[in-house]
C-alpha cells in the first residue's frame, strides 16, 4: 500500500526563500566577525580587531530592520540577535582591550572585563524584557542607558588614543580598567540616551545630511582612529545633553 500522507500545499510553511533568511545571515555574520576580533587580538592585530567589532555592529543595525522590512521577523531571529549583541558588545570589545593592554594588569584589568560582561548581558536581559510589556526602553526618542553597540564602540576608546595621537596619550592601566567599569555602569544605569531611530530630517535638509554623512565617511577611511576619538567624545556630550534636557522637563512639569 503506497504512502497516501497529505503533502503540504503551502510553501510559506515549510520552505524559505534566501532573502527571507538574509537576516540571520547577517546576524552570523555579525557573530563571526566578533568571534574573529577576539583571535586577531589575541594575534596582536588590535586593528583589524577593532575594524570587525565596527562591522560587527553595522550588521547588528541591519539585521532587524532587513527583518522588518522583508516580513521575516521571527522569535528565533530575535533570540539570535539578542545573543549575538552578548558576543559582539559584551564579551569581543572588552577582551580586545584587556589583549591590547591590561595583560600586565591582569587581576583588576580581568575584574574590570567581567563587570563590563555582566553589565552587558542585564542590559540585554533588562531590554528584552521591557520590550514585550507596555513600557519599552525606547521612550519619547531615548533610551534607558548606553545600548549595547554604542558601549562597545565607547569602551575600546583607550585604543583609539594612542592609534590617533601617539603612545603618549595612552591612559594608564588602572584608569582603563576603570573607564571599562564605567561604560559599563552607565549601559545598566537609568541615564536617557539620545535614540537615532527617533531622527527625521525635512526634505529640505536631507540634502545637507547626505553631504555630512558623505563627509563622514570619508574622514572615517582617511583618518579612522581620530574619527572614533571624536564619536566617543560627541556621544558623551549627547548623553550629558540628553541628562540635562530631562531634568529640564521634570522641572517644567
Amino acid at each position: 500500500m503506497t504512502d497516501q500522507s497529505p503533502v503540504p500545499t503551502d510553501k510559506g510553511k515549510t520552505e524559505f526563500s534566501l532573502l527571507q533568511l538574509l537576516p540571520n545571515m547577517l546576524t552570523i555574520a555579525a557573530i563571526c566577525a566578533g568571534i574573529s576580533a577576539i583571535r586577531f587580538a589575541a594575534e596582536g592585530k588590535f586593528s583589524l580587531a577593532v575594524m570587525l567589532i565596527t562591522v560587527a555592529a553595522i550588521l547588528d543595525g541591519m539585521d532587524g530592520r532587513t527583518a522588518r522590512y522583508l516580513g521575516s521577523d521571527s522569535k528565533i531571529g530575535a533570540e539570535l540577535d539578542s545573543l549575538a549583541d552578548f558576543v559582539n558588545f559584551g564579551v569581543a570589545p572588552p577582551l580586545v582591550v584587556y589583549f591590547w593592554g591590561l595583560q600586565d594588569f591582569y587581576r583588576a584589568g580581568w575584574l574590570s572585563v567581567l563587570v563590563f560582561a555582566i553589565c552587558c548581558v542585564m542590559r540585554l536581559a533588562r531590554f528584552n524584557v521591557d520590550s514585550r510589556t507596555k513600557d519599552p526602553l525606547d521612550d519619547g526618542g531615548y533610551f534607558t542607558g548606553v545600548p549595547s553597540p554604542a558601549g562597545a564602540m565607547l569602551v575600546m576608546l583607550p585604543i583609539y588614543l594612542p592609534y590617533a595621537f601617539g603612545p603618549g596619550a595612552a591612559m594608564p592601566d588602572a584608569l582603563t580598567a576603570l573607564y571599562i567599569v564605567l561604560v559599563g555602569w552607565v549601559m545598566v544605569s537609568r541615564i536617557p540616551t539620545w535614540s537615532f531611530k527617533s531622527v527625521s530630517f525635512s526634505r529640505a535638509n536631507v540634502t545637507y545630511f547626505l553631504i555630512f554623512f558623505t563627509g563622514f565617511i570619508a574622514s572615517l577611511v582617511s583618518f579612522p582612529w581620530a574619527t572614533l576619538v571624536i564619536c566617543c567624545f560627541a556621544y558623551a556630550g549627547s548623553v550629558i545633553w540628553a541628562v540635562i534636557e530631562q531634568k529640564m522637563i521634570k522641572r517644567r512639569t
